[in-house]
């Protein structure tokens, strides 16, 4: 296995995990919260495909899909276009609200550029420098792990949320 493999499988099993957290959910049932500070799971699976769009075209210079296939537009959410859902305050947290559908939609444009990026990485291009602001610089490889990371602690997130609704049924 390569790393580019590794890479495409992670990102797979996040794309998985979404699909198994959204299957069957109501819009409501995405928007309800557990109290009003808490996110929803349409806000944390918005929120995960949004940093994972674009901390992923960023390093693969490319558009993110969600301004350049219209994503923004069919969610049309009361954000900047260029809003990730990062330091969202409740009032923000509850202005997303999504269809199952449209959630879907997005992940796989999302997951089809990142694969289509990552499967033809090399292990010496993980080590390439995408960002000096930090000290140490940023490599491609540590970015990409923590979108994986990040995403995967949200569908995690999104799950328990899920749990605690069925529950409730």
């Amino acid at each position: 296995m390569t790393s580019a493999d590794l890479l495409s499988d992670a990102f797979g099993r996040i794309r998985e995990s979404v699909e198994e957290v959204l299957d069957g959910l109501t819009t409501a049932e995405l928007s309800s919260r557990t109290d009003p500070e808490a996110n929803s799971i349409a806000w944390l699976v918005w929120h995960l495909v949004r940093v994972q769009d674009d901390h992923v075209a960023a390093v693969a210079g490319t558009e993110q899909a969600w301004t350049s296939s219209g994503w923004a537009e069919r969610f049309a959410l009361p954000l900047a276009t260029d809003d990730t859902g990062y330091g969202h305050d409740p009032d923000q947290v509850g202005a997303v609200t999504a269809k199952a559908e449209d959630l879907l939609g997005y992940l796989d444009a999302v997951h089809h550029n990142t694969v289509k990026f990552v499967i033809h990485l090399t292990d010496a291009d993980l080590d390439r420098i995408v960002d000096t602001r930090w000290d140490p610089p940023v490599t491609l490889g540590v970015r990409l792990m923590s979108v994986i990371a990040d995403d995967l602690q949200h569908v995690g997130q999104a799950a328990y949320i899920r749990g605690a609704l069925e529950r409730q049924r």
